[in-house]
């Protein structure tokens, strides 16, 4: 089994200084983050579909055994009209990361908005069509959908479901370790309480600095969804001034404290 720490992002201006050298250019931020570690989720992916030139160019900064997650574009997750073509243009500039082995897996992370009815459920369905075989990854934000039913409707759909960690909200998902997939993930999104609803800038929401003892309830259920999945990645989303950094390399001292095989980058 194999356990990838990681961030999410690690192109962030405002890591110059707290993690980047002042003087380190900026098409070389990759290259010296996968020296640490040894696998990143693309989160500007979100925003735009990403051209083959751009992966491929990403894919030759990191070395052989670097994985990435890719997060799904937004028409599919947020505006879900006709995600059919998007899909197909989407998992078609994925080839470059293929090719290298170096792709793990699309995270697909849905809106608050998007809640367990049949009309969603059967969105689920035309998506796992629309990737084919690409092992997926399933982040819902709503706690409706936190079931046994969702459970078993994700294995079916050989999707993976995103654990996280997160404000303890009553309408949020609460921090449950759950595989559904061949790739266990979970993503720290910090407990920002009073910024997660009331932000002016989206960074915000992901100012947080974890403490060990708020790590450590996660070392036992990482060691779990290990134990079951093939791959589980871990992912730091309190990325706000390169917390996400520290926090990853707290997560790591505290797994590898107990005994926990944790894979680093490949020389």
């Amino acid at each position: 089994m194999t356990i990838l720490i990681g961030t999410s992002g690690f192109s962030y201006d405002d890591w110059v200084g707290p993690v980047y050298p002042e003087d380190l250019p900026k098409q070389e931020w990759l290259a010296f983050y996968a020296s640490e570690f040894p696998t990143c989720e693309l989160n500007f992916t979100f925003y735009r579909i990403p051209s083959t030139r751009t992966l491929e160019q990403i894919a030759a900064k990191v070395p052989e055994g670097f994985l990435f997650s890719v997060k799904a574009f937004r028409g599919i997750t947020h505006e879900r009209e006709e995600p059919e073509p998007q899909v197909k243009q989407f998992t078609a500039a994925l080839a470059p990361l293929i090719d290298a082995e170096k792709f793990a897996c699309v995270l697909v992370q849905f809106p608050y908005s998007f809640h367990a009815n049949r009309t969603n459920r059967t969105y689920l369905q035309r998506l796992r069509d629309g990737f084919g075989d690409l092992p997926v990854v399933i982040e819902f934000r709503s706690r409706d959908w936190i079931s046994e039913r969702t459970f078993d409707e994700l294995r079916a759909l050989n999707f993976g479901f995103c654990c996280v960690d997160q404000p303890r909200f009553k309408s949020l998902v609460p921090p449950v370790a759950v595989v559904t997939g061949p790739v266990a993930y979970v993503r720290f999104h910090g407990r920002n309480y009073d910024k997660w609803w009331k932000h002016e800038e989206a960074w915000e929401r992901y100012d947080y600095a974890y403490s060990d003892e708020e790590l450590m309830e996660w070392v036992p259920k990482i060691r779990q969804l290990d134990a079951e999945a093939p791959l589980t990645l871990v992912y730091m989303n309190n990325h706000w001034r390169g917390q996400a950094v520290g926090t990853a390399r707290q997560l790591r001292t505290l797994m590898k404290s107990y005994n926990t095989n944790i894979a680093s980058p490949k020389e």
